[in-house]
């Protein structure tokens, strides 16, 4: 689209935007209504980029190159002070966290647009003008909405930043707040427009691509095309599962299952709507985000699914949580509250119509948290109910009477059992600022354990994190009582040195688990206290891929302050300036090891050489299957002896880019001792070797042909070479940082 064809679309905006009347009353959560079977949910992929989870607010901030923006000619002494992106982002995120939005965070945006236009800060005021948007759009303040979606749209055409993803940022905003102010033709013109966008600035699997797909369902429901809104759905939640580190623990993925699960109860399909909104729970369960505000849509969209199916009294029960849900977060005073609180009243008339006795335990809404589970979970046994086991049972002998479990389920029943009454007991004042789980080093924090792997270091463990400001107050104090808890669960014994279960290199500072402050457990992973920022491309070049996969990781059980995942994700934004960087220097290598030298190695009858540049083509191979899927999506490459186990997971997941690459990569390593030597079944060389020898040369030839077609399909080449090499100035040419360190030609 031309600039001119872009003002004129915007132009018709306004126009809509003057003469729009009587706008609904539905807000980001749930549209007007008095029926329970009218409510609907809106999902929290709907943020378009990472916020704090209770901050209904879309986002982002927005990035421009200066050159694409007017520049002013006034000299630096008569500029206004400049605007602090950044830190306004962070005190918006402070007042969500306080829950003090309904009464702080109007008057914060407000004056951080007029700081920002002071500023003469265009890409600053685009940044608030979208989250102003999202807390209007939260509020149910729509007409006063209408104003700031035209102010967004018409300073990102004037910063001329279409085809960016900022533009695409703003389209999404401005389309779901007019959604949410009812003007569906708008939202519907304008998430097109974004999708549009998308397909030029978003991979296939990027997430913000299902938040579209959910938003665009929204307005479909909404005008009653619901076989039109379960397809968006259905592809929305299939892009948030496959590039979700755990899709069993994130809130997107169980915000669109509620989303689902309301658009097939629309269609009469009450089975399957079941099922979705009780998936939607069980996620948000598992990953311990009962007090995020979008619980409440979960807790309700899975009432009005009881409500559907005749099961008032549980009906009930939902709606009343989603109420202390929602007073908790934003307050009373909002259209969110009151049209639940409604909801609440219809299904309480119908259960009393019905004769059903709702008694004391409905009037409390947390009588019964699990009240939508079908089923209670392993991990939620009682501790009389853990099998009983002998003291000299050996950790080293698998015993025949104890369940075999992994070691993160071993960990999380563990928690559940002893670690968290612990907690609630002991340090009642810490529940809700303390993280748990399982990550770092060991196979069970892959998930790649088995009955072999528990030998060595292995037992009923969990680690427990701490800010650094609670750790100095009873970190101490915490580990002993870690340390107190029973040294045997389940059959299995927790690893140390006095059964000799324990190696020596997790012991002391490199133990792998008990009570750590947040920035020394990932200091002695990766010896960063926190992810190193995209400006500093250099100290990312210098941790090893193993590394970070160490660091991501394993399960997060509970994070009620969501400080311990929002620095562990940070080292999964691996910046893309280093991923192209460390693409082109992986295609060096499999040029230079695997199509240059392994077949004159070969010629020559050196072996030994031969073998260890397969060594170095596999190698190079394995990561750079990794880094084409993006370490967001799927995780890093572990350290080599996990590195087929992750190959063969990765390629059994759907939409994997070069899925059939570790399979062949086995097959080199197969043919390689028979290649290299003639294999004992051939004798020292001879003509056995080169039927061995000559399909390795094949399969080394087919792979990089593979390669570069995934690199035009990503648009990071424009040749055909199937040389590899050549391929790297295609590659960093992409690359937009200036650091040395980034271009290895």
């Amino acid at each position: 689209m031309d600039d001119d064809e872009l003002l004129k679309r915007l132009e018709a905006f306004g126009a809509a935007i003057d003469n729009a009347k009587g706008y609904a009353n539905a807000d980001d959560e749930i549209n007007e209504s008095n029926a329970p079977g009218d409510q609907s949910v809106i999902s929290t992929a709907g943020t378009v980029t990472s916020q704090s989870a209770a901050n209904p607010s879309a986002t982002g901030q927005v990035v421009t190159d200066p050159s694409a923006t007017d520049q002013s000619s006034e000299s630096d002494t008569d500029q206004p002070a400049t605007f602090d992106v950044n830190a306004f982002l962070a005190g918006l995120d402070a007042i969500f966290d306080a829950h003090e939005a309904a009464t702080k965070a109007g008057p914060y945006l407000e004056q951080a647009a007029v700081d920002a236009e002071n500023a003469d800060d265009d890409a600053g005021l685009l940044t608030v003008l979208n989250e102003t948007m999202g807390f209007y759009r939260s509020q149910g303040k729509h007409q006063e909405n209408q104003w700031v979606i035209q102010r967004a749209l018409e300073l990102a055409a004037k910063m001329r930043i279409e085809g960016t993803d900022a533009w695409t940022t703003t389209l999404i905003n401005a389309a779901t707040g007019q959604r949410a102010a009812g003007n569906y033709d708008q939202a519907e013109d304008l998430y097109h427009m974004a999708l549009d966008s998308a397909a030029r600035t978003l991979s296939p699997t990027d997430r913000r691509l299902a938040a579209l797909h959910n938003n665009l369902s929204m307005v479909y429901s909404e005008t009653h095309r619901n076989d039109q809104a379960e397809t968006e759905l259905r592809t929305a939640l299939r892009i948030l599962e496959e590039s979700s580190p755990n899709a069993d623990a994130d809130l997107d993925v169980a915000s669109t299952h509620t989303n689902l699960a309301l658009v097939l109860l629309s269609e009469h399909k009450l089975d399957d709507a079941d099922r979705h909104a009780a998936r939607a729970l069980e996620i948000y369960r598992t990953g311990h985000l009962e007090h995020s505000a979008h619980y409440a849509s979960a807790l309700a969209g899975y009432a009005q699914v009881r409500f559907a199916a005749g099961d008032y009294a549980r009906a009930v029960r939902l709606y009343r949580q989603s109420l202390a849900v929602i007073e908790e977060c934003y307050g009373r005073d909002t259209d969110y509250y009151r049209i639940t609180e409604e909801n609440l009243t219809q299904a309480e008339d119908a259960a009393r119509q019905a004769g059903i006795d709702l008694g004391t335990e409905a009037a409390d809404g947390n009588s019964n948290a699990n009240d939508a589970d079908h089923h209670t979970p392993a991990s939620q046994l009682q501790p009389h109910e853990q099998p009983q086991s002998s003291p000299q049972s050996s950790p080293a002998a698998p015993r025949s009477d104890r369940p075999r479990m992994s070691g993160l389920k071993l960990a999380r029943a563990y928690w559940e059992t002893y670690g968290k009454p612990m907690i609630a007991e002991r340090y009642p004042q810490y529940q809700g600022r303390i993280a748990t789980g399982l990550v770092g080093h060991g196979s069970e924090c892959y998930g790649f354990d088995d009955a072999i792997s528990q030998d060595h270091d292995f037992g009923p463990r969990f680690c427990l994190w701490l800010t650094a400001e609670d750790y100095a107050a009873i970190g101490a104090q915490l580990q002993a009582d870690y340390d107190a808890l029973p040294r045997e669960f389940m059959g299995y014994v927790r690893a140390d040195a006095a059964n000799g279960s324990a190696t020596p290199r997790a012991q002391g500072a490199g133990r792998r688990d008990g009570v750590f402050a947040i920035g020394d457990f990932f200091a002695s992973i990766t010896g960063y206290r926190e992810a190193p920022g995209d400006d500093r491309p250099h100290e990312w070049l210098m941790l090893d891929e193993s590394t970070l996969a160490a660091a991501t990781n394993g399960t997060v059980f509970a994070d009620p302050l969501g400080k311990f995942s929002a620095a562990r994700q940070a080292f999964t934004f691996m910046p893309d300036d280093v991923r192209l960087s460390l693409i082109s220097r992986r295609l060096g290598m499999m040029a230079q090891a695997g199509q240059y030298n392994v077949p004159r190695m070969l010629e020559r009858g050196d072996g030994a050489a031969a073998w260890l540049s397969i060594g170095e083509f596999v190698d190079a191979a394995a990561s750079l299957v990794f880094l084409l899927n993006g370490p967001v999506t799927v995780g890093y490459l572990p350290y080599y002896k996990w590195r087929f186990a992750a190959l063969r997971r990765l390629s059994a997941r759907v939409a994997t880019r070069l899925a059939d690459v570790g399979d062949q990569l086995e097959t080199l390593l197969r043919l390689s001792s028979a290649a290299c030597y003639g294999g004992a079944g051939f004798g020292e060389g001879g003509r056995g070797a080169a039927p061995a020898a000559a399909q390795i040369t094949q399969t080394i030839d087919h792979i990089c042909a593979e390669v570069v077609t995934e690199l035009r399909r990503e648009g990071l080449t424009r040749s055909d070479e199937t040389f590899l090499e050549w391929q790297r100035p295609y590659v960093e040419e992409h690359i937009r940082g200036d650091a040395a360190c980034l271009r290895s030609l």
